[in-house]
């Protein structure tokens, strides 16, 4: 026996949670789950918007603040991932994922998921061909520029996700999760369409600029049923086929459904619901890690790269053959050790690390100080349980 289950996506959020928790309420069907396309802006106070990259215009607390200080609770399980509008600072205190509020999961820098046995892998970021290279070095206080290369795609954490698949037990990805597009999507749709609403599109598609080259990889290795988007404020819909005949063996779809979503504005296309069916009796479902993503995570955390000038993950495919290798003998380490053990279910132990918002900064926020760096209780937590090096974790700091 099988039940629905219904999975809102909203394009960019730009902190507006009480507007699109209350669309979500006017849609009058139970949503299990609600997923997020970025620019999210989790805020927890003024000093935060020193490591957002927007213009000055733009520096506003937003909603989030009222769900991290407990004011309010999201009515509706949701996860997103981070854009290019984001308080980079708090993101990176769970660079792997994990509760930025009750009830709100941030993805990390590159996840996979299980969401009532649908396989749902995320990735944060934006494209930039300058940064993608480097590694995580960026910390708070931030120097110049680098509120906006902290939010910017690695080449570690791409491979890393083209890796998700690589166990013999994998089951394909079902929705893959970016901010950006897949480059080169747009070519798989109505493009005429797209162009008569965003006319300065073409350019950036005629030099083959418009989305993500790393995001266009991932789609045609991992294969899923659907990759949704946000970032570029339009709803836009595509698909591409895949040739199974010269595409790797690697689980997947024949084809992979593309939806882009605009912003949360009035009469903007910004909401979507999709159907699945699951076979789980339970007519409230967790949100768990994904074994394979986990095997993944504990072949190459000891790769994880910390500074600007890096070496990718592998360059060659000797190097890539060891990495899978790697990931098969850990994957037999995640199952006897926490699949096994039903350790798989992930943790409600979201804590405050930093202050809740103070409002009479509001009117001097140009003058404030640098936010302070936290370490965060889940990403410790996360760690010791896979049994690897918190490399997030910084002794200076007093354990939050």
């Amino acid at each position: 026996m099988t039940r629905k289950v219904r999975i809102a996506f909203e394009g960019c959020c730009h902190s507006e949670l009480d507007k699109i928790y209350n669309s979500i309420r006017k849609l009058e069907i139970p949503i299990d789950l609600l997923i997020i396309g970025g620019d999210f802006q989790a805020v927890r106070n003024y000093r935060d918007l020193k490591c957002m990259a927007v213009p000055e215009k733009y520096l506003r607390l937003g909603d989030f603040a009222d769900y991290y200080s407990g004011k309010k609770l999201a009515p509706v399980l949701t996860i997103f991932v981070g854009g290019n509008h984001e308080a980079s600072n708090y993101l990176w205190e769970l660079y792997h994922g994990g509760w930025v509020a009750p009830n709100i999961y941030y993805a990390g820098a590159a996840n996979v998921l299980d969401f009532a046995g649908i396989r749902i892998g995320l990735v944060s970021g934006t494209w930039s061909e300058a940064h993608y290279n480097w590694g995580h070095h960026e910390r708070v206080p931030y120097y110049r520029g680098a509120e906006r290369s902290a939010y910017h795609i690695r080449q570690y954490d791409i491979q890393r996700l083209y890796n998700a698949n690589s166990s013999t037990t994998s089951k394909p990805v079902d929705i893959m999760v970016s901010h950006d597009w897949p480059q080169g999507i747009e070519k798989y749709g109505d493009l005429n369409a797209l162009l008569t609403r965003k006319p300065f599109f073409k350019a950036d598609i005629d030099n083959e600029d418009l989305g993500s080259p790393p995001n266009m990889l991932l789609l045609r290795h991992l294969k899923p049923q659907y990759w949704i988007s946000a970032h570029l404020h339009v709803k836009y819909t595509a698909i591409y086929k895949h040739d199974t005949e010269i595409s790797e063996a690697a689980p997947g779809f024949q084809e992979t459904r593309f939806l882009a979503l605009d912003k949360c504005l009035p009469r903007r296309q910004f909401l979507q619901v999709l159907e699945f069916q699951t076979s789980l009796e339970s007519d409230l479902f967790s949100l768990k890690y994904d074994p394979d993503w986990l095997a993944v995570i504990r072949a190459t955390n000891s790769n994880m790269p910390l500074d600007r000038d890096t070496k990718s993950l592998y360059s060659t495919p000797e190097e890539r053959n060891k990495v899978v290798a790697s990931i098969a003998d850990e994957r037999e380490w995640i199952e006897k050790n926490l699949c096994s053990m039903d350790k798989l279910y992930i943790p409600l132990n979201f804590e405050l690390t930093a202050p809740i918002a103070d409002h009479s900064d509001a009117k001097n926020i140009r003058n404030l100080p640098s936010p302070l760096a936290y370490n965060n209780n889940q990403t410790a937590a996360f760690c010791k349980l896979l049994q690897i090096e918190n490399k997030i974790f910084r002794p200076d700091l007093s354990e939050s």
